[in-house]
């Protein structure tokens, strides 16, 4: 289950890295609206650029301590409730502007792969 968790971790992090650093001016069928890039995805949803950078940050940020909690498991709680709030921030504003289901997708998936990490952290004992 040791691995499984690990798994889980990579999937979380590298998923909203490459969101945030390496696609951040890429569109994708996931994005909301009719958004071609992060910026206009958050501007669909009627936020403003300063709401984007702290989001941004604080998504970074705790991808990084995720990964860092594969070696330091103290680490790991901070991110997986930071990372679990943003996850439902994300599915509520693409249900508040009529997206397809498909966009909440993503949102959705790394939900509920960061409460499986809890949730198997404390059934397993790892």
């Amino acid at each position: 289950m040791k691995y499984v968790i690990i798994l889980f971790k990579l999937i979380v992090s590298l998923t909203i890295l490459n969101v945030w650093i390496l696609r951040v001016n890429k569109s994708s069928i996931y994005r909301g609206g009719d958004s071609v890039d992060l910026m206009s995805e958050f501007m669909s949803y009627g936020l403003s650029i300063n709401i984007m950078y702290m989001v941004g940050a604080a998504k970074i940020i705790s991808a990084l301590l995720l990964l860092i909690s594969i070696f330091f498991k103290k680490l790991e709680s901070i991110p997986l409730i930071i990372i679990s709030i943003f996850m439902i921030g994300a599915i509520y504003f693409h249900f508040s502007i009529n997206d397809a289901l498909i966009k909440s997708f993503p949102a959705a998936l790394m939900l509920l792969l960061s409460i499986g990490i809890y949730f198997l952290k404390m059934i397993y004992k790892v």
